[in-house]
């Protein structure tokens, strides 16, 4: 198996105790069953929105992307890394009836979730399907817009997973992603330990390479709607750094960075 693999397969193990223990656990990192704190260190109230369903809140976002996203009446909103729901509900509030709204997960356990919060809405709009979101199981131009909270960082290939975006937008499309970047050098012991890679931080790359890959994709008008320093705490660190590590993190320049971005697909494309 490929490292590729490797780390697919430790986000999939990983998101699949969270659902089925009703943990909620965003940038945790390490083992799940050995470090119990709940670091929702990244995660924004979904409570004051339209749609919110605590049901379907996990805790595992970094954003809330639907507020810059623009959803007008009747789009075809598709939510990458649907998880139990939480945005694709948001999002059906302001698309409406008319609109469709589609949540993708490779978690089988998220789907499941997902679903059984949607019938307990008896929404006949909303559908949650299980893919990958670097070859999604979706028709070209398809969709409005594209959201997704706190899950492309999880992604290994995020060439692949923009590239698909771009495919699957209509013409005059657009995306917005709440994701995790990081600005400077992560200590080593942060950036290898494929827990953390599960956990969102070490598999989060440069603010200046995430926005050169979208702009490689062909997508214009990018634009940073948010963006927030967050700081990571001791209990956390001292699982991945020694004491020396941590003072000399503490000092650096390093940050680790939640933005909200949005760009949109050309029309003529």
């Amino acid at each position: 198996m490929n490292t590729h693999d490797q780390l697919r397969d430790i986000v999939k193990e990983k998101y699949g105790k969270i659902v089925t223990s009703s943990q909620s656990c965003c940038c945790c990192g390490g083992n799940t069953d050995e470090v119990k704190e709940d670091y929702t260190i990244f995660s924004d109230s979904y409570q004051h929105l339209d749609g919110y369903v605590a049901d379907a809140d996990l805790n595992l976002g970094c954003g809330l992307p639907t507020e810059f996203a623009g959803i007008k009446p009747g789009d075809y909103v598709l939510d990458l890394g649907s998880g139990a729901g939480n945005d694709c509900f948001v999002a059906r509030a302001e698309a409406g009836e008319t609109g469709k709204i589609t949540g993708l997960d490779f978690t089988s356990a998220m789907i499941e979730k997902a679903r059984q919060n949607a019938a307990k809405l008896n929404l006949n709009n909303v559908e949650f399907i299980e893919g990958d979101i670097e070859n999604m199981p979706l028709s070209d131009a398809s969709q409005d817009v594209v959201i997704s909270n706190c899950v492309l960082n999880l992604v290994p290939d995020k060439e692949k997973a923009f590239s698909e975006i771009f495919r699957v937008l209509k013409p005059g499309g657009h995306f917005c992603i709440s994701d995790v970047v990081i600005l400077g050098d992560l200590p080593d012991g942060l950036k290898k330990d494929a827990g953390l890679y599960a956990g969102c931080i070490s598999g989060a790359i440069q603010k200046t390479q995430y926005l050169r890959i979208v702009g490689n994709t062909g997508f214009q008008q990018v634009v940073i709607e948010k963006e927030k320093e967050v700081e990571l705490p001791d209990d956390l660190l001292v699982n991945y750094l020694d004491e020396t590590e941590m003072q000399k993190f503490r000092n650096s320049k390093t940050g680790i960075y939640s933005i909200t971005v949005s760009a949109a697909k050309p029309k003529n494309q």
